[in-house]
């Protein structure tokens, strides 16, 4: 089975990135509709607006956020599509997640990623 990579929304795309979605509720500041290659954009798994603006991308909370955002995957309605979705792309080549947090490390998608890696 093919990877599932992260990756920042501003950074340009490389045909090793297979399948794109973009997994942020917000589409990324600055940034045409029409010049973002994406193949999907499924803002529904992304983090709620709360929760999203109570981790305000801050480092320390992370963790609290990691935690908080599992329970909101866990028992998401579309849990199941964005599993058969990814899975099915997967067959095919890689899947890459599309953010537009500057924080490489602390943010939705890297938790995304995990879960999703998680419960294939």
């Amino acid at each position: 089975m093919a990877k599932i990579h992260i990756k920042r929304a501003y950074d340009d795309a490389k045909d090793q990135d297979g399948f794109r979605i973009l997994v942020d509720r917000l589409w990324p500041r600055g940034i045409k509709k029409e010049d973002l290659h994406h193949d999907e954009w499924f803002k529904d798994m992304a983090p709620s607006s709360d929760l999203r603006k109570d981790f305000d991308h801050e480092e320390g909370k992370f963790s609290w956020f990691k935690e908080k955002y599992e329970e909101e995957l866990n028992n998401h309605d579309e849990k199941n599509t964005w599993l058969a979705l990814v899975k099915e792309k997967l067959d095919d080549g890689p899947v890459t997640l599309l953010y537009a947090a500057k924080d490489k490390d602390n943010n939705n998608a890297v938790v995304l990623k995990e879960w999703t890696e998680d419960h294939l």
